[in-house]
């Protein structure tokens, strides 16, 4: 009978060449595979998204590519590609093509959060949660790890400033897969190291990041047939409180104005903008002081993704809420409470302090990496107690969703992006 728990842990064979060329008109780019020397034995990925597929990753070695005026990343501003041996501290299991993709998605979404010590934590190629704070970075984690601690579980963890011990401590008290942040500070690697399977990767540019996040990519999406799709990278053009374009509308000789957003309200709606970037798109996303609370991520529908963002936002809260009382999850506890009396007086409490605190959602910002067609999404989320939105604008109803935030109590600011931050 197959060892379906072997499957897991095996190492694919590696039949990718050493290098690969690639000529982009008359110009080349070389990318070299990394492999790295672990326990006397050569090691590539483990396998790709699936344990039956054979993998590689490679690193752009050489060439410097300039399309239509616009220069692209360089050989120099390695990153997750750039690993060493010495900067795979600890390889576990040794990591597969969705360990790494999950930290590069990390990457991905810290690049616009350097202001401060901020934290990401992802499954899937998808954030769990977020956090950023001037009180450091253990702060900045736990918020994160509150937006969504059942689907944290096995996630992979990607911080912008050095593990100290104490945040080496957090991440021991709870199951996570990946750690790779710029450095360790003494003493936290033993810490970590007691978790033999977990993954720490030291990755400096981490601490850098604002050097690279205005040079795109090549990036490339790859067809069922073999084909294969070319664009540019995505480059967040709002940095700041300026970069909004005031949301104004007008159709048949009516106008309308939304309020613009507090001071406040702009540093969560930055945040969750820049979290937005590596959320698989039809997204939306909720947070408050400088955390998600609520990641809806690849609906077919805005509406739709709105709806289950308050959904799962409801579950988290009633979750955490049941963790630090019983030590049971959301779903534990009612399970309990079927059978138990005291648990289900726990679980009645629980979901009305939930009902009243919408989730945790009143006084939330709201953003969307597309605009809304109709202006139902945006009720919904008024309903909740959201204070501002932030969205890409240019819909025909644009002027009955600037309604929406004008007509509420109390007035909801709005303002648009004026791009899309897609993610497919």
């Amino acid at each position: 009978m197959k060892d379906l728990k072997k499957m897991y842990r095996s190492q694919q064979s590696d039949p990718f060449p050493g290098e690969i060329h690639l000529t982009v008109g008359d110009q080349e780019l070389i990318f070299k595979k990394r492999t790295w020397s672990i326990q006397g034995e050569e090691k590539g990925l483990r396998y790709g998204e699936n344990p039956n597929q054979p993998a590689a990753m490679y690193e752009l070695h050489q060439g410097r590519l300039e399309l239509n005026g616009l220069r692209f990343a360089t050989p120099d501003r390695g990153l997750l590609s750039a690993l060493k041996e010495e900067d795979i501290i600890q390889s576990g299991k040794h990591p597969s093509k969705i360990n790494l993709t999950d930290v590069d998605n990390g990457i991905n979404i810290l690049q616009y959060l350097t202001a401060k010590p901020a934290a990401v934590i992802l499954k899937h190629n998808n954030p769990c949660g977020a956090g950023w704070s001037d009180q450091g970075v253990t702060r900045a984690l736990s918020k994160a790890y509150a937006c969504d601690r059942i689907a944290a579980f096995g996630g992979a963890v990607v911080i912008n400033s050095p593990v100290t011990r104490e945040l080496a401590e957090y991440i021991n008290e709870r199951y996570f897969e990946v750690v790779a942040a710029p450095e360790f500070e003494s003493g936290s690697i033993d810490i970590l190291s007691r978790r033999k399977n977990l993954r720490i990767l030291r990755i400096p540019g981490l601490g850098r990041l604002e050097e690279i996040m205005d040079s795109p990519f090549l990036e490339f999406k790859s067809l069922v047939d073999g084909g294969i799709i070319a664009q540019y990278s995505y480059l967040n053009e709002i940095r700041s409180s300026g970069d909004w374009i005031p949301a104004e509308a007008e159709s048949g000789g009516t106008e309308a104005v939304a309020r613009q957003p507090t001071a406040a309200e702009n540093e969560d709606l930055l945040f969750a903008w820049a979290v937005e970037a590596g959320v698989t798109s039809n997204s939306v996303l909720f947070a408050k002081n400088g955390a998600t609370v609520g990641i809806g991520t690849g609906e077919q529908d805005r509406v739709g993704c709105v709806d289950i963002t308050i959904h799962k936002a409801h579950i988290k809260y009633a979750d955490n809420l049941a963790f630090e009382r019983t030590g049971l999850s959301i779903y534990q506890l009612r399970q309990k409470a079927r059978e138990d009396e005291e648990h289900q007086q726990i679980l009645e409490r629980i979901n009305q302090e939930t009902e009243e605190a919408k989730g945790g959602l009143r006084g939330s910002v709201m953003v969307s990496d597309g605009f809304f067609p109709f202006r139902d999404g945006v009720d919904l989320a008024i309903e909740q107690g959201v204070t501002a939105i932030a969205q890409p604008g240019g819909s025909m109803n644009d002027l009955e969703v600037i309604q929406a935030a004008n007509q509420a109590d109390p007035q909801v600011a709005m303002v648009f992006t004026g791009q899309r931050s897609f993610k497919h």
